[in-house]
């Protein structure tokens, strides 16, 4: 691959690098607003088309295509240019959004996200890319923190967007808000990202890709499923698990000798990337299990409206906010990134262990500072995983291992999801006892639904709720407690101050 001589800037497809920033930043916040506007109308999503079984899918479908698409996304941005790879991201993105809006059933729905995620994989591998191309490594952390504000941002109109649009119109509308937001996106960008005909060679690992996909597609059926639509005895499930082992394993086998690997083994033989990639996967299950399952706890065991719950989270994003924000500002004053890692991942621990103890008395103000302890712990992380790589591998490899970072934190974040899917849903069905029959397996329950119930019946499924999310929190909890030991392993590269290409 072609790189820039010593001390000149990386080839870019940019015009003003604050312009490109903000084009970046809208885009991501279009990506992300999706992800978070979701949490809140889940309840009567699943009350609309049932199957809360398959809820966590809602969630799972779009990270799962989104994860196996990012590496792609980048060669592809280099052979083809980034302006015109981006408006095919967004295109796609935007006819998944469309499909999602008009979706009649569950399954319908699914695949509709999974559209959504092959457009939405894009957006974050080429906006990662782009700083780590135009931004010197030391100022990385700053952009990686505005970014992370960004995100955070989408995550407090994401469910307060969902939830007003579910009670004002319907559930409907809060896919079908993407396509005149993405249409905005890509003026802005096209307003500010200029091509200059610099193009890059590159082979596509479309075997890897391939047995990547096979590989964690089973692995997260097997999750998701087992012991709830097939028995874990079952041949289904041996089928599913021999086809996880074979796709990985060829998947291993495949990238050792690959041209141009979507995951390089090499990377692994650096301190910083296989221990950000622990840290990332932590982050990334606990991000997405707060995000989908806080809700249901909100609207039926607290019996907050959609809007309601939107409102509640906002101390968790605030959290996200002011620790992404400052872990930015240190980094770039200080070159260091080390002791973020151990604050965030202790705070993280810290809030995923409180929020076990939620019930159907738990105070809003005491509720709030749990939120905010889980925010302050993710802040911290944020903006370290992407720019502490970015500055450790040379900068051929850069695009290479951004990429390769996302798709191990997106893999944690997916199969996260489908497994505390699973795990919600069978102690939801068992908590409800005989009354699961009476209220349709718990495939109607919604704030409509729980408001039609008797007190005796309301307080049952409150108690099921609860009970079924008590152990989602342990287990990322304990996750938490393993990642705050692999933080003290970080090896700490300083952060350099000039956009030099390593290794030259």
């Amino acid at each position: 691959m072609s790189h820039p001589p010593s001390g000149a800037p990386a080839p870019s497809e940019t015009g003003s690098l604050r312009l490109v920033i903000l084009s970046i930043g809208l885009l991501l916040f279009l990506a992300a607003l999706d992800q978070s506007i979701v949490s809140t109308a889940l309840p009567t999503i699943v009350a609309s088309l049932g199957g809360v079984e398959h809820l966590s899918w809602v969630v799972t479908a779009y990270i799962l295509t989104s994860t196996i698409v990012a590496p792609l996304y980048g060669k592809l941005g280099d052979l083809y240019g980034r302006r015109n790879t981006i408006f095919v991201s967004v295109g796609i993105f935007m006819v998944g959004s469309i499909l999602c809006g008009v979706a009649n059933s569950m399954t319908f729905l699914i695949v509709s996200r999974a559209i959504q995620g092959l457009g939405g994989g894009g957006l974050f591998v080429l906006a990662l890319s782009v700083v780590g191309d135009a931004v010197p490594p030391r100022d990385r952390g700053k952009i990686q923190g505005v970014f992370a504000a960004v995100f955070s941002t989408s995550s407090i109109l994401g469910p307060l967007a969902g939830g007003w649009l579910t009670e004002q119109a319907n559930w409907h509308w809060i896919f079908l808000i993407n396509v005149p937001m993405g249409l905005i996106a890509l003026v802005g960008f096209a307003a500010s990202f200029k091509p200059k005909g610099v193009r890059v060679s590159h082979k596509i690992d479309w075997w890897g890709a391939t047995a990547l996909t096979i590989g964690l597609g089973a692995l997260t059926l097997l999750t998701s499923l087992g012991g709830r639509s097939f028995d874990w005895a079952s041949s289904t499930a041996a089928a599913l698990a021999v086809l996880t082992l074979v796709g990985l394993v060829a998947f291993v086998f495949i990238e050792r000798r690959a041209a141009e690997p979507i995951l390089p083994m090499s990377l692994f033989g650096l301190n910083v990337f296989w221990v950000t990639s622990v840290l990332g996967f932590v982050v990334g299950a606990s991000l997405f299990g707060a995000i989908t399952f806080l809700p249901l706890y909100l609207q039926i065991a607290e019996g907050s409206t959609p809007t309601g719950s939107g409102l509640q989270l906002i101390p968790l994003t605030l959290g996200i906010v002011a620790a992404s924000t400052l872990a930015g500002i240190y980094m770039g004053k200080t070159g260091k990134y080390k002791i973020l890692t151990n604050l965030g991942t202790g705070l993280l621990t810290l809030g995923m262990a409180s929020l076990t103890q939620i019930g159907a008395g738990t105070g809003m103000v005491l509720f709030s500072a749990q939120l905010v302890l889980v925010g302050l712990g993710m802040g911290c992380i944020f903006p370290v995983l992407t720019t502490a790589v970015q500055n450790a591998v040379p900068r051929q490899t850069l695009g290479t291992a951004t990429a390769a970072g996302i798709l191990l934190r997106q893999s944690g974040g997916a199969l996260g999801v489908a497994a505390f899917g699973a795990l919600f849903s069978a102690r939801l069905i068992s908590g409800l006892g005989d009354a699961a029959a009476q209220l349709g397996g718990g495939a109607q329950l919604g704030p409509q639904m729980i408001a039609q119930l008797s007190p005796e019946m309301k307080t049952l499924v409150a108690d099921a709720v609860i009970n079924a999310i008590h152990p989602i929190y342990w287990i990322v909890a304990a996750m938490g407690l393993v990642a705050f030991g692999f933080s003290f392993l970080l090896e700490e590269v300083p952060l350099i101050s000039r956009a030099v290409p390593k290794g030259e």
